[in-house]
């Protein structure tokens, strides 16, 4: 269900049509505004743009990173489960030629006893 929140970044109020948690718009809202209020006061001389784009670059850089991330641990969980499939199939071969060797145990056994 979509609805409007507003939040102030940079002095300016902006609606944003959201699904999402107004809780969670307003969070990144205000940590946006952070961010801003930061670099403005790390770089006095540079315009509202200027830190607007600054603070927007951080943010793609930190979006990819934490994909690549992701990516990685995504891909050592599929080596993993690859890996944990492959023991389930060796247990599984284990266990039919331990019962196959108990049967043949058993057939020995009683031809032994037969004679």
């Amino acid at each position: 269900m979509s609805q409007k929140v507003k939040i102030c970044v940079g002095g300016i109020d902006y609606y944003i049509n959201t699904d999402e948690d107004e809780t969670y718009i307003r969070g990144i809202g205000a940590k946006l505004n952070e961010r801003l209020d930061q670099l403005a006061k790390q770089n006095p001389y540079l315009s509202t743009t200027m830190v607007a784009v600054f603070a927007a670059l951080e943010c793609c850089d930190e979006a990819e990173k934490a994909k690549k991330a992701l990516d990685k641990i995504t891909g050592k969980m599929q080596v993993s489960d690859a890996k944990s499939i492959d023991a389930i199939i060796e247990v599984d071969e284990a266990r039919r030629e331990i019962e196959r060797l108990n049967m043949e145990n058993i057939r020995l056994r009683k031809q032994l006893a037969g004679r």
